[in-house]
């Protein structure tokens, strides 16, 4: 089953259970989609965005939430940061499990040595390798430090 079809229907789930929050956030989720579905269709692209871009989505919601979460946290907004990682919850029962240290290290590496990477310059690649294997798994910012370190 594909993303968007779980998406659907954990929406449809929440509407019977009468599950206001997690109804709220599936909504937000959908209307991202369909939001870049428009922009894709645009480009000339009819059939909608790849699964590989719905994770994206779903993963940069993570990130804006738990950001929103620290905001409210050091503003002593605690009712609205905990509002924010409930979404964060119900978002990430949609990713893919995330990669431990130990799997993300084994990954560079083994991205590198398939891309036959042996300087900064290649960095592109490996990044690149990386992005169509693990999207969703793991925080890409925190991979392209530790990909930079292995190719300085």
């Amino acid at each position: 089953m594909d993303l968007r079809t779980r998406i659907m229907n954990g929406l449809k789930q929440a509407m019977k259970d009468k599950e206001a929050d997690r109804l709220a956030t599936l909504r937000l989720i959908n209307a991202a989609i369909k939001d870049r579905d428009i922009a894709a269709r645009a480009d000339g692209e009819d059939d909608g965005v790849p699964d590989a871009e719905v994770l994206a989505i779903l993963g940069k919601m993570v990130k804006q939430r738990q950001e929103s979460a620290r905001i409210y946290e050091e503003g002593g907004r605690l009712e609205l940061a905990e509002k924010e990682l409930g979404e964060v919850a119900i978002i990430n029962d949609y990713l893919p499990k995330q990669l431990s240290d130990e799997e993300v290290q084994a990954a560079v590496n083994a991205a590198i040595s398939d891309t036959g990477a042996e300087s900064i310059r290649d960095m592109g690649k490996v990044m690149g390798a990386l992005k169509s294997k693990y999207t969703g798994q793991v925080d890409f910012a925190k991979v392209g430090g530790i990909v930079k370190r292995h190719l300085s």
